[in-house]
């Protein structure tokens, strides 16, 4: 699937790059929502919410009543997943809290896959470096992606793999990077960070890896028109 992205930031859709300089704002969300119409699915992430600074539920769950979303950010609890579900989120991504300072967080993740079910969890596995990101990509652990791909794979039914070194860049991603992990899992992957050609995307779902887009779709670098088209041979 191509999947377009709503990043929601003190109630306004935005997009940052590196994960801390702002870019750029698109239209309010419920527009953006009607813009991306035609594509399958859509992911939205609560940056404040991810940053531990606020919040826009009342945002995040109003677009999960109206279209098939992907939610995150902040999702720290099983009753917050359970929440994005009843409001109609089709999964919940779990990142910074998916993980300890050692490792993976195997009691929080358990107990939201025994609340809400493996396959309605997708973990973000965000790198920069080499290495797994958190907190806003503000920490690094002493892990990798491709280390901790299997150790995950009973908690989830899919990952969100974000090339942060590129995120927001429009510098191209490291498809490279994506093929290990290809290699690594049988599970659903979702790549994001520095997508920016129809190249990337064709390659990406050759890989059967779904390719999630921000900064290319609000600067125009990519035609709606013609990601629709695509979809719509997948």
């Amino acid at each position: 699937m191509i999947i377009p992205c709503i990043d929601l930031m003190d109630g306004k859709v935005v997009q940052l790059v590196q994960g801390r300089e702002r870019a750029l704002e698109g239209a309010p969300p419920l527009e953006m929502l009607e813009r991306f119409s035609g594509f399958p699915v859509i992911q939205v992430i609560d940056l404040d919410a991810a940053l531990g600074r606020g919040e826009n539920n009342a945002i995040v769950e109003l677009l999960a009543g109206r279209a098939r979303i992907r939610a995150g950010g902040g999702v720290r609890t099983p009753e917050r997943a359970a929440k994005l579900l009843e409001c109609g989120a089709e999964k919940v991504i779990v990142g910074t809290s998916a993980f300890t300072r050692t490792g993976v967080n195997h009691a929080l993740l358990g107990s939201i896959a025994d609340s809400v079910g493996a396959d309605k969890i997708l973990v973000a596995l965000d790198s920069k470096g080499g290495r797994i990101v958190v907190k806003g990509w503000t920490e690094s652990l002493e892990i990798s992606a491709e280390q901790i791909l299997a150790e995950l794979e009973s908690y989830c039914g899919g990952y969100l793999c974000t090339y942060v070194d590129k995120e927001g860049m429009l510098q191209g991603t490291d498809l490279d990077w994506f093929r290990r992990l290809r290699a690594a899992t049988a599970r659903e992957i979702t790549a994001a960070g520095g997508i920016t050609t129809l190249e990337e995307i064709r390659e990406l779902l050759a890989l059967d890896i779904h390719a999630a887009l921000g900064m290319a779709i609000y600067t125009r670098r990519l035609d709606l028109a013609e990601l629709r088209q695509i979809q719509e041979t997948l």
